[in-house]
């Protein structure tokens, strides 16, 4: 193969605007110089001899991980219930197919026949927005559905924008190389086109998913570079329920998942069986939860770079090492910061390899936090990888790592640079399941039938982005939750006028992320919100499951509040969120795109037409026990569908606020962003899990400010920017809008933030390395007066000065904690 383009992998690609960071470019690429032999010319061959794989043998390494188990039938509803979905502003939308059956384009998944070609078909159908010819799009979502079979494919599956290839979860389908295989990838979700080019722009790479397959590269010869999925990829993305089987031999080239751009996501059930390296990993940011990986030769997970990486419950088997981690480039550290907790190594050599020191470069780089990590027969526990010198030792027996960490740790009393064991935060035992922290998988209903489920537009609605569907949606969802069933969503944009409500028992799944759109003068009040979606009435008990769906609004909504989540759920049943999110402009339709909403950087005037959302989730002082999962609130910064992805201005109010007095919530792989006031804020509530937490400011800030254009409310707890300035700051200059802000809270337990400021009123100049103005004050918060046991590991930021505030008092500032691009602190406690 022809070898890779490592110059073409710069980091990041800020999204809608262009921004090379040299320094994290330069130290990659010295590393992927490693991975020259993965990528070449993707020309398809055909596969003239049969392979088989006995569906069987596709779960036999899931070891320790809980990946979700096959129901008593093989069919799937999801491939018998009638496919009426619609993508409401496609130009064609008569004759544009959202749902597409490979088998309908010819593919045969009998084990013998090439079937490369025909899945491409099915993807590629309806001049959808294809690698190399276009940037992204909000109206070419599609989902490509393969039913149970072994697929034979000569040639790297090219993935497009906003899809989802969704496999039956019954009977996995198995996707099997050839031995002459060529491509970087047998699903390659963003292809290289002509001179290295990486499509879309890994940050922008949004709406997708990939779930529910056995990739199989085992017929690929060993000594062949050869990659399961090739996966950059930014937010409102996932990958699970996949399972990687590669060669074990000795000198195997092989590797089940590469990602070596982007801005993250979440990776959850997977599971990786032999290959040189299970994964080789690579992002702003990411979140990995439940994975298992075995018989990897050099390593179950080869760190590339990072900012932040966040890995729960995390299971090395019969590997030579689990983490590797040490850095390739004589010039200095790669990875940023890495948090991995509630996980287990067994039969393993080395569980983690780093090459950090006091000497490192920069200062904080390679910092590690380990907690509630369990070893059976690892000879080492941590080994320093330039020397092979043992920092931990590790057992022929077994051992449990309460807490270990390498990096500036920080109290209110000041920093301390640490490599050793810790005390670890105290985990209250109502978020702790069987010794873990507890986490839940996006149910698929898999054992139902399509008569259990109730579609929308059977029960009138249009989803067509033009007809008022309120009355008709609630009609059929209160139905369905009278009657045990499970509202199905198809595809399409749904215009509501009232607020919808969802009430306690309610299962709710979407296709293709079908949009609940909020219009009209009902939400455009700012002194008066409504809400757009509810889950259930202040005082309601009972459970929810919603999955695979956005909340969005179109045009002035002021006063929308899109979700508010009102329900208690009981003890040891939560109710749970996946792949939820919240859009607020930058899309067709939405009535604030470009053409709407320009940035205009020029000016100070505040757009009224623009001004588009009052908070995008609130969790209420009622609600209790809610599990979020993959959850992305965003406030659009550029036009999806413009071809420059060029930068607009919309202003909504607040991110996500927690008031729940119960508390009691999860938040994984969540991120919130541009949101005026602030990103996330937790006000009298206790007993919080988050991680990773990943944030971006509004880029039109400072103009105006945080206390424009939506009024100061303090019923809500808005942060007061008048008497709470952070230090350095002035009234006149501090109104910035917080990433993190904790008030009167109680075990707040974050594990790993990325939390960014990257422009000043759309100029970028404020967060490049050694800018001598930075873009804003602080990004996180929290009073001293009633905040009590706040945790933060892999904590983050970009572009502020302080780094954590107690009130106004800055106790880390940025300058002592440089890291690969962010400065970073590896714990803070609030605890003295």
């Amino acid at each position: 193969m022809r070898g890779f383009v490592a110059a073409a992998l710069f980091l990041p690609v800020i999204l809608g605007e262009r921004l090379v960071i040299p320094e994290v470019q330069n130290a990659v690429n010295a590393q992927l110089a490693e991975f020259s032999g993965y990528s070449g010319d993707f020309t398809s061959t055909t596969a003239d001899d049969a392979l088989s794989l006995d569906p069987s043998s596709a779960h036999e390494s899931r070891s320790e991980v809980k990946v979700e188990e096959r129901a008593t039938t093989t069919t799937y509803w999801y491939e018998t219930i009638a496919h009426q979905g619609i993508s409401a502003f496609n130009p064609n939308k008569a004759t544009y197919k959202v749902y597409r059956n490979v088998k309908d384009y010819g593919a045969k998944g009998d084990g013998k026949t090439d079937d490369t070609a025909a899945i491409n078909r099915a993807i590629s159908d309806g001049n959808r927005c294809a690698p190399g010819s276009c940037t992204s799009s909000s109206t070419t979502n599609a989902v490509v559905y393969f039913p149970a079979g072994t697929y034979v494919v000569s040639s790297s599956i090219v993935d497009y924008y906003a899809t989802n290839l969704i496999g039956n979860p019954n009977n996995m389908p198995i996707l099997k190389a050839t031995a002459g295989f060529s491509g970087f990838g047998v699903i390659d979700g963003a292809q290289y086109q002509a001179g290295g080019v990486l499509p879309y722009g890994a940050t922008n790479i949004f709406w997708r998913q990939v779930k529910n397959f056995v990739i199989d590269i085992t017929s690929i010869p060993s000594s062949t570079e050869a990659t399961g999925i090739h996966w950059p990829t930014a937010q409102a993305t996932s990958l699970q329920n996949i399972v990687f089987k590669m060669s074990t031999n000795s000198g195997t080239k092989h590797q089940g998942l590469f990602i070596e751009q982007g801005s993250g996501g979440i990776l959850n059930d997977l599971v990786f069986y032999g290959g040189l390296y299970g994964a080789v990993l690579g992002n702003q940011q990411f979140t990995m939860r439940n994975i298992s990986f075995s018989h990897a030769i050099a390593a179950a997970i080869y760190q590339l770079w990072d900012w932040g990486w966040t890995y729960k419950n995390i299971s090395v088997n019969n590997c030579t090492v689990g983490l590797d981690m040490a850095t390739r480039d004589s010039s200095g550290e790669t990875v940023g910061s890495v948090t991995f907790f509630d996980s287990s190594f067994t039969n393993t050599k080395i569980a983690f390899n780093i090459s950090r020191s006091a000497k490192s470069t920069p200062t904080t780089g390679g910092s590690l936090a380990i907690e509630n990590v369990s070893l059976k027969n690892v000879p080492t526990a941590i080994q320093y990888g330039p020397t092979k010198s043992t920092l931990l030792a590790g057992t022929t027996g077994s051992m449990t790592i309460a807490s270990w960490v390498s990096g500036n740790v920080y109290n209110p009393n000041g920093p301390k640079t640490t490599a050793g064991a810790i005390t670890p935060p105290t985990r209250p035992s109502v978020l702790v399941s069987n010794g873990k922290y507890y986490e839940r998988s996006k149910p698929s209903y898999a054992d139902l039938a399509s008569t259990s489920f109730s579609s929308v537009r059977s029960g009138g609605a249009k989803g067509d982005g033009t007809s008022d569907d309120t009355l008709a949606l609630q009609k059929v969802i209160t139905a369905a939750a009278s009657a045990g069933k499970v509202v199905y969503f198809d595809a399409g944009t749904y215009k509501v006028t009232k607020t919808l409500l969802i009430p306690a028992g309610s299962k709710i799944v979407g296709e293709g992320y079908p949009v609940i759109m909020s219009s009209g003068s009902f939400f455009s009040n700012v002194n008066a919100p409504q809400v757009v979606v509810q889950i259930g009435n202040a005082g309601d008990s009972g459970t929810v499951e919603w999955s695979d769906m956005i909340v969005s609004t179109q045009g002035a909504q002021a006063g929308a509040i899109l979700i508010r989540w009102n329900l208690n759920s009981p003890a040891g049943s939560p109710s749970g969120m996946w792949d939820v999110h919240t859009r607020i402009g930058g899309t067709t339709g939405s009535n604030l795109s470009l053409a709407n909403c320009p940035s205009n950087p020029s000016s100070t005037a505040v757009n009224g037409n623009c001004i588009a959302g009052y908070i995008s989730m609130h969790v209420s002082k009622t609600a209790a026990r809610l599990y979020m999962e993959n959850v992305w609130l965003w406030a659009a910064d550029h036009d999806v569908d413009d071809k420059s992805l060029t930068q607009i201005r919309v202003y909504a109010g607040r991110g996500l606020l927690v008031e729940s007095t119960v508390g009691t919530l999860w938040l994984v792989g969540t991120s919130v962003e541009h949101h005026v006031r602030y990103q996330y804020e937790f006000s009298n509530t206790q007993n919080i899990f988050a991680g990773q937490i990943q944030t971006e400011t509004p880029y039109h800030q400072p103009n105006p400010g945080a206390r424009q254009p939506f009024p100061l409310n303090l019923t809500i707890d808005d942060p007061n920017f008048d008497i709470l300035c952070p230090q350095g700051s002035s009234p006149s200059t501090c109104s910035e809008a917080w990433g993190l802000r904790v008030s009167a809270s109680k075990n707040v337990l974050i594990y790993g933030a990325g939390l960014y400021s990257f422009f000043n009123n759309f100029n970028t100049a404020c967060s490049a390395k050694g800018a001598s103005s930075l873009c804003q004050t602080g990004l996180v918060q929290y009073d001293s007066a009633s905040t009590k046991g706040f945790w933060i590991y892999g904590l983050n930021t970009v572009g502020a000065y302080g780094m954590i505030f107690r009130d106004t008092t800055k106790l880390a500032d940025y300058s002592a904690n440089v890291n690969v691009f962010p400065s970073s602190i590896i714990a803070f406690t609030s605890n003295n």
